[in-house]
Order: structure tokens, then C-alpha cells, then sequence
């Protein structure tokens, strides 16, 4: 793409690995030790929310360790630099693409710094941990809870991706596995509206078939990459 369309980018567990957050799952992954059904299901949550909110406490201290890699900062500078419209859709909970300077994104499956109600729905951000029965800011009911979404809970701004999706005309997949839904789905999504598809990942997703285009290799390595050569496209036809 030469002109300055407009650009959809997906995030995965992936582009976040490099920066020292484990993967979604594989040989220590964060649910090392934990099922899924223990720690990141609403049923989880009934049955032992102590448990529950203990893990996502472990996790968001993690985020004090860890910095944006290569990859992280070559979006957050292709959003600076882009004249078209761009929106980073992310599956990660991690605060790395703020942190890289991106602002032009949506958080599907939740933050780790957000506190959740569960009985008004206000959000208030969150540092530290979250002990079970932290009163919310908005309605002082005892019913704070992790802002993740669990197995079974419909992701956040899904209209707004759908609609960013129909009017993109580049698609980019960037570590992600292809196996969890909807985001899975995207790529077809995106297809179907006559959008270009690439997907840079470590290796071949389940659903690289899709793409039009795949490249693998390490995030930091092909992702600024990609964006030298597309912001260098677009200054030569610009100019």
C-alpha cells in the first residue's frame, strides 16, 4: 500500500513475548500451574475470587519489570507519523503500546492497570493490587473486579473494530496465535471488504492461509521493518 489508507493493526501475545511477558500458553506461559477454568472464567470468579484476583495481582505487578521492545515503538511511531486513519486493536492486557507512546488503540480482551464494577460498570484505573471487595469510585459497592475479559464475556469495542475493519484497506496480524475468536476472525472480516492482509509473526498462525502475505521472524526485528518500508512508500509517492 503507496498512498495513506487506512490501517487496522492487530496485537498479539507475540509482540509483547520479546519484552519478557509470557505467552498466552506453552512451556511457562502464564497459566503455568493454573487451568484456564480456575483463573479467567466469571464461574472462576464466584467460585474463589481470591484466587482469581491474586493472579491478575502477580500479572500487573509484572508490568513493573518489563519496557517496550523494538516492535511496540516502531507502531507508536508509525501512529505519529501516519496520515491516514490507524487503529491498533490489541488482544494483550499489558500497558506496553501506552507506555511506546501509541494512542490510537483499543484493549478487546481487558487492562491489567483497570478496575472493573461489577455492579454499576464504571472503570477506574488501578495500580497495585485488588483485593476482593475494593470499593468502586463511582458507586462505593463492594464489587471491583479485574477489567480482563474472561472465557464466555463478549470483548470490548467490538463496533468499533468491525467498523474499522470494513473501512481498512490494510490488515495487519502481528503475534498472534489465530485460534481465539473473534479476533481470529478478522482477517476474513477484513477480507471480505477488499483489504490487503499481512501477518508478521514468530511463525505460521492458524490461520496464515488467509493472509495474502506472511513473514516470519522475531516482532522487534520485522515490525519496524514493515514501517520503514511503508512510511518510506508513502514519502516517496507523497513527494
Amino acid at each position: 500500500m503507496s498512498e495513506a489508507g487506512s490501517i487496522v493493526i492487530l496485537t498479539g501475545a507475540g509482540i509483547s513475548a520479546e519484552s519478557g511477558i509470557a505467552t498466552f500458553r506453552g512451556p511457562g506461559g502464564l497459566w503455568e500451574g493454573h487451568r484456564v477454568e480456575d483463573v479467567c472464567t466469571p464461574q472462576a470468579l464466584a467460585r474463589d475470587a481470591a484466587l482469581v484476583h491474586r493472579f491478575y495481582d502477580l500479572r500487573r505487578a509484572a508490568l513493573a519489570t518489563v519496557v517496550p521492545n523494538a516492535a511496540h515503538r516502531a507502531l507508536a511511531r508509525l501512529e505519529a507519523a501516519w496520515p491516514g486513519a490507524l487503529l491498533i486493536v490489541t488482544q494483550n492486557v499489558d500497558d506496553l503500546h501506552e507506555r511506546a507512546g501509541a494512542t490510537r488503540l483499543l484493549h478487546m480482551h481487558g487492562a491489567l492497570d483497570s478496575a472493573l464494577c461489577a455492579a454499576c460498570g464504571a472503570r477506574q484505573p488501578w495500580r497495585g493490587s485488588l483485593p476482593p471487595g475494593s470499593r468502586c469510585g463511582a458507586c462505593d459497592a463492594p464489587a471491583l473486579r479485574p477489567d480482563i475479559v474472561f472465557f464466555g464475556e463478549i470483548p470490548y469495542q467490538m463496533a468499533l473494530i468491525e467498523a474499522a475493519l470494513a473501512r481498512a484497506d490494510l490488515f495487519v496480524s502481528i503475534g498472534t496465535s489465530g485460534a481465539v475468536y473473534p479476533a481470529a476472525g478478522f482477517v476474513e472480516l477484513a477480507r471480505h471488504f477488499g483489504a490487503q492482509t499481512l501477518e508478521l509473526n514468530l511463525e505460521r498462525s492458524a490461520g496464515s492461509r488467509s493472509f495474502d502475505e506472511t513473514r516470519l521472524g522475531p516482532a522487534s526485528e520485522l515490525v519496524p521493518a514493515w514501517v520503514e518500508s511503508l512510511l518510506a512508500q508513502t514519502r516517496f509517492h507523497s513527494g
